[in-house]
């Protein structure tokens, strides 16, 4: 895994020369600073998601030949975390009717990522809560409207939704049946 995540700056070294772009073109073009980039590309630093794709984007490369030239490198295919590892997380006390459970967490210099499964059931009850991570939610089954702060976004089987955890919010289910979502955090001391 660590390999794999170094290979990313790597990959990204490799094709801004093949497209003969300096740091500072592929920077602005990106919208991130000089000095990322030379750390990314150093393996000082790990990017973000939204920063990472940010990236792939500036280099005008598709994705999946992005990550297949990673995957190559670092002789890693996937990352296989089989159901039964899978540990529940306590969340907050006074929430009823919510069940997380970790699937996948990775720190690496000062970007750390978690995964986990969320059943929200119907008549769940919590708080609006605040996290230091960006949010990215796919609707695996069922459906349920997540309010954040005032706004209230509708989201069924299939939809996915990203947002700045730091925005007060709450998935409720107003329906009578489980939603079942796969939740994303992306944690960085530069959201």
């Amino acid at each position: 895994m660590d390999d794999f995540l170094i290979g990313i700056g790597q990959r990204i070294k490799t094709i801004r020369k093949k497209n003969g772009m300096t740091i500072s073109i592929l920077a602005n073009n990106a919208g991130v600073s000089n000095g990322l980039i030379s750390r990314i590309e150093n393996g000082r630093t790990i990017p973000s998601l939204p920063v990472l794709l940010q990236l792939i984007s500036a280099l005008e490369v598709d994705a999946s030949n992005f990550f297949e030239g990673v995957e190559k490198k670092a002789g890693a295919k996937y990352i296989h975390i089989k159901k039964k590892d899978q540990q529940p997380i306590e969340k907050e006390i006074e929430a009823e009717g919510f069940e997380y459970f970790q699937i996948f967490s990775k720190s690496v210099n000062i970007v750390g990522f978690d995964a986990a499964i969320l059943i929200v059931s119907p008549n769940s009850k919590r708080e609006k809560v605040i996290t230091d991570a960006w949010e990215f939610k796919y609707i695996l089954k069922g459906s349920c409207t997540y309010i954040i702060d005032n706004e209230e976004v509708n989201v069924k089987k299939g939809d996915s939704i990203y947002f700045n955890g730091r925005s007060p919010h709450v998935p409720v289910n107003r329906t009578n049946k489980e939603c079942i979502m796969l939740v994303l955090y992306l944690y960085s001391d530069t959201n």
